[in-house]
């Protein structure tokens, strides 16, 4: 069975996109530690990162830099928090966080509620500094 953000790469379930390719997405948290935070994915469906052959591997941290270059742009922030977890869905998927100091990552403490129109603000202004 596809993983929810196999359903969300192929378009079944919606998304506040900031970056795409033929290979890779990257997309809001829908439940974010911090204004901005993304999630970046390889299309293919992987559960574990270190499972991922070398090519896509390194693929996937080059588009996370693209994306986190064009975060720290569009959301003000001392750094970009990166957290590589992997416990929650069963689909690779890299954390970018804007952080201003070391609890921003932190996540155990309460997520955001941002409203739909927040998301979809937040992913233009992201999209538009790629």
């Amino acid at each position: 069975m596809a993983s929810l953000f196999s359903k969300i790469a192929a378009g079944e379930i919606p998304a506040h996109k900031v970056a795409e390719d033929e290979s890779y997405l990257a997309f809001l948290d829908i439940n974010p530690l911090a204004e901005g935070h993304v999630l970046v994915i390889p299309k293919k469906e992987v559960d574990y990162i270190f499972d991922l052959d070398d090519e896509t591997y390194a693929g996937l941290h080059a588009f996370a830099k693209k994306v986190a270059i064009a975060l720290r742009q569009a959301v003000p922030c001392v750094r970009i928090g990166v957290a590589v977890i992997g416990l929650e869905i069963p689909h690779v998927h890299i954390h970018l966080v804007p952080m201003n100091n070391m609890d921003d990552i932190n996540f155990s403490r309460p997520k955001l509620k941002p409203s739909p129109e927040e998301l979809k603000a937040t992913a233009e202004k992201i999209s538009a500094m790629i």
